[in-house]
C-alpha cells in the first residue's frame, strides 16, 4: 500500500480515543503492568507518545519544512517519558495525549502538504536522509506499534491463568511466528 496523507489522518486521529476505551479506569495495576524489567507498561507508552506529540512528529516536518535535509533533526529521547510522567494518573495522561494529538493533527493540516512535499527530504540524525512522507507514515506505524505493544503486555497479565489455551493465543508470544516463550 502506499502512503496517502488521507488514510494516515484517519488511523492518527483514532489513537487517542482507543487508547482511552482500552486504558482508562482499568482495575489497579493493569496499566502498571510490564513483560519483565527493562520493559514498558501501557503507562509509559502513553508518556512516550505524549513526548513525540512535543519533541517528534510534527516538529520534525516544521524541521523538514524549514531546513530540508542541511539540518539534523535534534534528537529525541525515546525515554523522557520515564521522568515526564511521574506521578502522574493514567487519566491525565491520555487527557493531554488527545489533546496533544488534535492540535498536531490541526497543525499538520495547516502545512497543506502536495504530493511533491512528501518527496522532501530531511535528516534524522541516526538514519541519514530521509523523506517527509517516510517520517509521516512512520508516525502511523508507531502508533500502531505501541497498539500491539499495550495489548500484548495487557494480555501477558494472564499467561499463567490460561493455562493450556497458550497454544492458540499468539499474543502471548514475542513474536507471533515464534514459539511460546515463557515470560
Amino acid at each position: 500500500m502506499t502512503f496517502d496523507l488521507t488514510d494516515c489522518v484517519v488511523i492518527l486521529r483514532r489513537t487517542p480515543a482507543l487508547l482511552r476505551l482500552l486504558l482508562n479506569d482499568l482495575p489497579c495495576g493493569w496499566s502498571e503492568a510490564t513483560e519483565g524489567p527493562g520493559t514498558w507498561s501501557p503507562f509509559d507508552v502513553v508518556g512516550h507518545l505524549i513526548h513525540g506529540e512535543r519533541t517528534d512528529w510534527v516538529p520534525r516536518v516544521e524541521h523538514i519544512l524549514q531546513h530540508g535535509d542541511a539540518v539534523p533533526f535534534p534528537p529525541f529521547d525515546r525515554e523522557a517519558m520515564f521522568e515526564l510522567s511521574k506521578g502522574r494518573p493514567i487519566a491525565e495522561l491520555l487527557d493531554t495525549f488527545a489533546e496533544l494529538r488534535d492540535e498536531s493533527l490541526r497543525r499538520l493540516q495547516t502545512f497543506n502538504l502536495t504530493t511533491a512535499d512528501l518527496e522532501r527530504r530531511g535528516r534524522h540524525p541516526e538514519f541519514g536522509e530521509v523523506l517527509l512522507g517516510q517520517h509521516l507514515a512512520t508516525w502511523v506505524v508507531h502508533d500502531l506499534t505501541h497498539i500491539s505493544q499495550i495489548v500484548r503486555v495487557l494480555a501477558r497479565q494472564y499467561f499463567e491463568a490460561v493455562g493450556p489455551w497458550r497454544a492458540y493465543l499468539s499474543v502471548l508470544r514475542p513474536d507471533p511466528r515464534s514459539p511460546i516463550v515463557e515470560p
